[in-house]
């Protein structure tokens, strides 16, 4: 099977330009093409997993991956599904960041010997003059045809601000630039960036009057069509400072039924045969489907020896709960306590098992909470300074656990 064809079969195309031409290129090596990622943290999430999984396929079939990192259109904000405007960062925290995307691209990707670039778009965003800018591509963009996109029409009733309606042609500007530039004929991306993406490919056309081509990439939901990467604790980060190896093993091994065979082909490099072959996997076998899934996702992002390590804790704490040994832990303050102790919600919330206490108190109701192997019977339990000086181990539902620590 060619490599466009095993992107269709394992469900990562949703948008093409040309399918033809597409197909051609990269199956046959010859597509230069960039992916980009805006600075807006210091560090990738599960969101830019795909996209860099993506990259990484691409590359291994011969073709050149340029990894644009968005310094300069961070600066702006991409109002591509958001209810509001982004938060407005410095120039120093944005070069903080670009620094740590740096350093995540280079465990995936090989840029050794030419065979991928890393660029930074404000190399060339930085310099522009306003004026020149508008005389330049200003008439290639219709102002109709801009509202019209998805990713402002969204923003229209709670107001789109003058600086997010720029980026669409900052974006458009990038692609025109490194077609020049750098040979890049093909940009991906989640395909909530099309209308950004034909942007480009538009530029190009009409100022040098070539073709360009771009691809999106299906969105990664979860079977309730929401966006997956998302935890009580927040986003599930590539950084294993921000979200550890455990975590993030658990994070995969804990996603619904559904989800299992989708992830397994769109994230994993397991041959399309081999994962076919867990088609209708139920019970303990779906289970095991999942902790392969987590298992080669780990490996991936935190190398095989972390992922070993997660898998052997998770095990551990799912047949005894007594081996804590790798067990997420939270380390409390005596300014977290009240006269000495804190209660279940309040400490649900400290070690980020609840997002709020309404839903913390929901699930000690539901008798879903256990401490120290005991269910917590009630919301009005406590927990004294000395029983967290030895730890207290918490279990939410059957799989997530955490230990409570006060620090000495």
């Amino acid at each position: 099977m060619k490599l466009y064809d095993e992107l269709v079969a394992r469900g990562l195309i949703a948008q093409v330009t040309n399918e033809e031409a597409i197909r051609e290129m990269i199956d046959n090596g010859k597509a230069t093409f960039y992916i980009g990622f805006d600075c807006t943290a210091d560090s990738l999430h599960v969101g830019h997993f795909m996209a860099l999984c993506l990259m990484k396929r691409l590359q291994m079939a011969g073709n050149k991956p340029i990894a644009l990192i968005g310094d300069g259109t961070t600066m702006i904000g991409d109002p591509s599904g958001r209810t509001d405007m982004r938060q407005m960062l410095t120039e120093e925290t944005i070069a903080y960041n670009a620094e740590c995307f740096k350093r995540q691209m280079e465990k995936f990707i090989d840029f050794s010997d030419g065979k991928a670039i890393m660029l930074r778009n404000s190399a060339w965003l930085k310099p522009l003059n306003y004026i020149e800018l508008l005389r330049e591509v200003g008439a290639c963009f219709s102002v109709n045809n801009m509202l019209r996109a998805e990713c402002y029409k969204q923003r229209m009733e709670k107001g789109l601000s003058f600086l997010e309606f720029n980026y669409m042609i900052m974006q458009s500007y990038d692609f025109y630039y490194m077609f020049q530039h750098y040979g890049c004929n093909m940009e991906f991306g989640g395909n909530d960036q099309w209308s950004n993406m034909l942007g480009g490919t538009e530029l190009i056309r009409r100022k040098l009057g070539k073709d360009a081509h771009a691809m999106t990439i299906t969105l990664l939901l979860n079977s309730e069509g929401k966006k997956m990467g998302k935890t009580a604790k927040g986003a599930v980060w590539l950084d294993p400072n921000k979200t550890t190896p455990f975590d993030f093993f658990q994070y995969w091994r804990n996603i619904d039924d559904a989800d299992v065979m989708k992830c397994l082909r769109m994230l994993t490099f397991l041959p399309l045969e081999e994962i076919n072959a867990m088609e209708g996997w139920e019970g303990s076998q779906l289970n095991k489907a999942k902790e392969i899934l987590a298992y080669e996702l780990t490996k991936l992002v935190h190398g095989e020896e972390e992922a070993n390590k997660a898998r052997d804790a998770a095990k551990a704490l799912f047949l005894s709960g007594a081996n804590d040994a790798n067990m997420p832990t939270t380390e409390l303050t005596e300014s977290q306590l009240t006269d000495g102790r804190i209660g279940i919600l309040d400490l649900m919330l400290a070690c980020k098992l609840a997002p709020t206490k309404s839903e913390a108190r929901r699930l000690v109701q539901q008798g879903g909470v256990f401490a120290d192997d005991e269910k917590v019977a009630s919301i009005d339990v406590v927990f004294t300074a000395e029983q967290l000086k030895n730890g207290v181990k918490l279990r939410k539902g059957k799989k997530v656990f955490h230990k409570a620590v006060l620090a000495c």
